[in-house]
């Protein structure tokens, strides 16, 4: 299923999401320009998990030890990664900020990226792969729009056996479907040592961090005292 677009317009412009999808565009085309040493742009600036609690082992310095947390969530592994992170981002993120307010959403999503990292470093602790993209961040944005638009229509590029359809499907059911898919493919990664593939339990983690975030980061409602 491919989201084409929801209907459901935010009332403020939402910058902040325009922002981001910005910087990771701009790291991604900083990355094409690397040429051979893109390769040790990944380890150096990427989340791997074994390394990560070897440097914790050895007492490594604290900048080298958790910079990646964050360095990770702006890099991309190639074209179709950073095009279908950053769509979801647009669809989504937008609805999300309107809601949050727009300081609220950037330490939201940053927030949603950390869990997600932590994630995958207690799940997959000994793999060297590095860990890249906003996917995980990302995975909090779509939590959080599931819990405020649960019936929200999302305009869906559906492929039905040969051909394609164009439907409108509910928030929680496109949602929903996403974070099953993300979870079983977790359950299934467990115990494949370094494989490499996709963090499935970063999107595990961020979505669930997202879904639990959004008291505390949706805007109060004014009130009128009588």
């Amino acid at each position: 299923m491919i989201p084409l677009k929801d209907r459901n317009p935010s009332k403020s412009v939402p910058f902040v999401n325009y922002l981001l999808i910005a910087a990771n565009a701009a790291v991604f085309f900083y990355e094409l320009s690397l040429g051979p040493k893109l390769d040790a742009f990944y380890m150096n600036y990427g989340l791997v998990p074994g390394r990560y609690l070897d440097m914790v082992t050895h007492h490594s310095h604290i900048i080298t030890r958790y910079l990646p947390f964050f360095t990770s969530m702006f890099i991309h592994g190639g074209w179709l990664h950073i095009i279908g992170n950053m769509w979801f981002l647009y669809i989504f993120g937008d609805n999300v900020e309107d809601m949050m307010g727009h300081r609220n959403y950037l330490l939201f999503y940053f927030i949603s990226g950390l869990a997600a990292a932590a994630a995958q470093v207690f799940l997959s602790p000994t793999s060297n792969i590095p860990t890249i993209g906003a996917s995980g961040a990302i995975s909090g944005v779509l939590g959080a729009y599931l819990v405020m638009f649960p019936r929200a229509k999302i305009v869906t590029l559906l492929p039905i056996f040969f051909f394609f359809g164009i439907i409108d499907i509910s928030a929680i059911l496109f949602i929903g479907f996403w974070f099953l898919i993300q979870f079983f493919s977790g359950i299934e990664s467990l115990g494949q040592g370094t494989s490499g593939g996709i963090a499935w339990w970063a999107h595990v983690g961020g979505f669930l961090a997202g879904i639990v975030m959004v008291p505390f980061f949706k805007k109060r409602r004014p009130t009128v005292l009588a």
